[in-house]
């Protein structure tokens, strides 16, 4: 199983089940995702050998996207991965019987649009990570208001609330 979830708006962006998952495949994957929701300022992911491999090595010098690998055997370094990880483990894929890998990619799509459209999260302000991800998307589309004053302006504008990063890395794991 390939997750990927943005560690912002908390959002499963992917989750990929198959019977085994190369560098090249995770690469394949990762253009898709790109393709459908923009860049990401940089991926941290664990050190897998799919994460890796020369194949994804390859794929961050031609996409110019940055890579951090947490150090081995720190898994809280990538914390919120190893909770959504766990999260999915206990909840669904412990407690289900898949006939067949259609049969698993189908209730797994099915448990993820759960995730991001039903479940609110504390870390953002008890919203959905659907939810968050648009209203961000909206903050930050938003022309800011123009000031005719001839205050001094701040040179930055504010970050939204509730955002605490402004690279929006995406976390594969």
């Amino acid at each position: 199983m390939l997750n990927v979830v943005d560690d912002v708006t908390r959002e499963c962006l992917a989750a990929i089940p198959d019977t085994s998952i190369s560098g090249r495949r995770v690469a394949r994957e990762l253009t898709t995702l790109i393709e459908r929701r923009g860049r990401p300022g940089m991926i941290v992911s664990d050190n897998g050998t799919e994460l890796t491999s020369n194949a994804i090595l390859r794929w961050c010098a031609e996409h110019k996207i940055e890579w951090h690998y947490i150090a081995p055997g720190k898994p809280m370094q990538n914390g919120f991965i190893e909770s959504f990880n766990g999260r999915m483990r206990d909840e669904f894929l412990n407690e289900t019987l898949f006939r067949n890998l259609a049969h698993a990619r189908d209730l797994i799509a099915a448990w993820v649009t759960d995730y991001n459209t039903m479940r609110p999260h504390s870390a953002l302000g008890y919203q959905t990570p659907a939810g968050f991800a648009l209203r961000l998307t909206t903050a930050i589309a938003r022309p800011a208001p123009r000031d005719e004053s001839s205050a001094r302006r701040a040179i930055a504008q504010t970050t939204p609330t509730g955002v605490n990063d402004h690279r929006a890395p995406v976390v594969a794991g």
